[in-house]
């Protein structure tokens, strides 16, 4: 695959080099080639996937620093306010930003799998014989996916961006930012396009991998880009609001919502684990289409920083790995406290400890993102700077709760109702009278459904940066991030629904296990001294010393002015006049 893979792109890069110059026709001999051939024209999607694993794109850039913060996930490092890396968080960024003003930075990256990706698809559609060559078809809605997924990341980033949808030539070298409306367009015509093109998960023996698209994947973004169109954002012009656009009206997007989850749920090729089960088999690298996961970025083992950025921290090496990394990011305290004590998503989510010479060490005031550790791999990670863990870019769950919303907001909450509970039964397994209670109070009206929703999102997938963006298309950001500032510091305090929380939490070590107490509802500082554990801290996460609070570090302006990512002065610099920030309000 590694010589397809580089025999391809210095072919393309050729093409594209030729086209610019109007040179004649021996790269497009090469092309034609390259392009009615399954096995070479497979290199194509190796090329996408190469730009998503550098450093500064998806691997050390993207995945740590976009979704934070929100009332699921935090930067740990938020109340430094003022360093470059807590600004991409706290919704005070500037063009200059060290961590992604440079030319190799995760908009770069993206635009250069962009090029890669209108490349092969000219190829495949000038050359392929898609409508008779099933594995051609394949690769081109594979090709149209990959695109949908950097412009998807792009759009929830940056706003407006250029839009590129055929390959460079001398007039497009230089583009403005587009209306986003009409990227969204797009994007959901070649997703519904590439759903014809490609196979149901274990159809075929390509789509028996997580590592690639499948059908059911591709209706999901599909799904995700319709909410996300048909949703609230920062406009252009400084103010929140939805398209105007009435192809991207609401009821028309929950429509395709609607259409393509259920054509994954009836399709019967996907199924929910158990909780735990699901990242255990995400962690353990089965990479077995139809399960929980529906794709994953693939990373190699030299590559890739899941665990490294997001995961259970290890302050020491250890048995499971030979970095002491984890922890960049976590879990906003608030949200541990929202789950019910009997919901099994909580304890695989939200881990109030960290690994130290071996054992779980409690932190005091910290939890860490448990669906990603470095004990659920089948290997010990070796690499310094690298673990090799797939980012688990979409999980059947979004689907089925996708669903839900789509359906209640259309039909009403009756007919909703069989999805949502569907996840509920998985979150409460062992307490059925709680779903009972539960789904009685989300069905009484459509608003109290929709309400659930927007909970139920944060339950299920707090670590995984969905949160933002929903928030964003909900209108809800501002509101959830300033009622996540109260609820921090009542949770400090130990005041309103949190007065019933201990102010210590008291451990002991069986083995390399840590047991906890102090952490739920209830429980009190005279039973935890009681019990004998070895030792006891205080629970808290500001102290009287700090420059800045927790709460007051969440964000530092009006999240609602900052939505999206300014274009780093690097690209506004080399744009020839074509880019600017106008309207997004960046400091």
């Amino acid at each position: 695959m590694k010589n397809i893979f580089l025999l391809l792109i210095s072919v393309l890069l050729a093409t594209s080099c030729n086209d610019l110059l109007e040179a004649p026709t021996k790269s497009t001999m090469d092309e034609s080639v390259i392009f009615s051939t399954p096995a070479l024209a497979e290199g194509a999607i190796a090329g996408v996937i190469q730009s998503f694993c550098e450093t500064n794109s998806y691997r050390g850039r993207y995945l740590v620093f976009y979704g934070i913060n929100t009332d699921c996930e935090i930067n740990h490092a938020l109340k430094t306010i003022a360093d470059d890396k807590a600004r991409l968080s706290n919704y005070n960024t500037n063009v200059s930003n060290s961590q992604m003003n440079t030319d190799n930075n995760a908009w770069a990256k993206f635009y250069e799998g962009i090029e890669r990706a209108n490349l092969a698809i000219r190829g495949l559609r000038t050359y392929g014989n898609v409508e008779s060559n099933p594995e051609l078809a394949q690769i081109l809605g594979e090709m149209l996916t990959l695109r949908a997924v950097v412009y998807n990341d792009l759009l929830k980033a940056w706003g407006d961006v250029p839009a590129r949808f055929e390959p460079i030539n001398t007039e497009t070298i230089y583009l403005p930012r587009t209306d986003r409306d009409v990227i969204y367009k797009q994007l959901l015509a070649d997703l519904k396009e590439a759903a014809t093109l490609v196979a149901w998960p274990n159809e075929t023996s390509v789509t028996k991998s997580t590592e690639r698209i499948n059908k059911a994947f591709v209706k999901g973004l599909r799904a995700r880009l319709a909410l996300s169109a048909g949703g609230y954002s920062q406009r252009s012009d400084g103010t929140v609001r939805r398209s105007s656009d009435p192809d991207l009206s609401p009821d028309k997007m929950y429509a395709i919502v609607k259409q393509e989850c259920l054509d994954v749920i009836n399709s019967g090729t996907c199924r929910l684990q158990g909780f735990e089960e699901a990242f255990k088999t995400y962690c353990g690298e089965t990479l077995q289409a139809g399960l929980e996961s529906l794709w994953e970025i693939p990373f190699s083992e030299g590559r890739g920083r899941v665990i490294f950025d997001l995961g259970v921290k290890h302050t020491t090496t250890d048995t499971y790995t030979g970095q002491n990394k984890g922890g960049t990011n976590g879990v906003n305290p608030v949200i541990y406290f929202d789950y019910d004590k009997d919901d099994v998503r909580r304890d695989v989510t939200c881990v109030p400890y960290e690994w130290t010479d071996g054992k779980q060490v409690p932190v005091a005031g910290r939890f860490y993102f448990g669906k990603y550790r470095y004990e659920w791999l089948p290997r010990r990670v070796t690499s310094t700077n690298d673990d090799g863990l797939n980012w688990l870019y979409m999980r059947y769950a979004d689907v089925i709760l996708m669903a839900a919303e789509a359906i209640n907001e259309l039909e009403g909450p009756a007919a909703a109702a069989p999805y949502l509970k569907m996840i509920r039964d998985r979150a409460f397994p062992s307490a059925p009278t709680k779903v009972t209670a539960f789904m009685q109070q989300a069905t009484a009206s459509k608003d109290a459904f929709f309400n659930a929703i927007v909970d139920e999102r944060a339950l299920e997938f707090t670590g995984e940066m969905l949160r933002k963006n929903d928030l964003i298309r909900w209108n809800l950001l501002s509101v959830k991030l300033k009622e996540a500032k109260n609820k921090l510091q009542r949770l400090d305090n130990r005041q309103g629904e949190y007065a019933d929380i201990p102010a210590k939490i008291y451990y002991k070590n069986e083995g390399e296990k840590v047991i906890i107490y102090g952490l739920n509802h209830g429980d009190t500082d005279e039973e935890g001294d009681a019990l004998g554990y070895e030792t006891s801290k205080n629970w808290t996460y500001s102290s009287s010393n700090d420059a800045t609070t927790f709460w007051d570090a969440l964000f530092v302006r009006e999240p609602d002015s900052q939505q999206f990512w300014p274009v780093w002065q690097i690209f506004l610099d080399t744009s020839n006049g074509a880019l600017n920030n106008d309207g997004y309000n960046t400091p």
